[in-house]
């Protein structure tokens, strides 16, 4: 299934995790945000890892890994998100 949503923010980051939370209806609070290079040289990878926690206090860490950066930080993000929403559904018995 296909979304397009759009959002504004501080910053591109910001942007697109306020439209990643429009498409899952799921906010996680970032509480730390990290982003080291993974290859060397003008066209490296940069790979970012977030920890967001969740309603209940539970902390999940996402990574993600990209030549864009920004395409980085939201990998991470919809990766944390995702196990956000796993552990709720595996407690909630679906």
């Amino acid at each position: 299934m296909k979304h397009v949503v759009s959002a504004t923010g501080t910053g591109p980051v910001d942007a697109s995790y306020k439209a990643i939370d429009r498409v899952v209806a799921v906010h996680g609070d970032l509480t730390e945000f990290a982003v080291k290079a993974i290859t060397r040289g003008i066209d490296a990878i940069g790979e970012v890892t977030v920890r967001v926690t969740a309603d209940d206090g539970m902390i999940y860490v996402g990574r993600g890994a990209d030549n864009d950066i920004i395409v980085s930080a939201a990998k991470a993000y919809v990766n944390a998100i995702n196990r956000m929403i796993q552990t709720s559904r595996s407690k909630g018995g679906r």
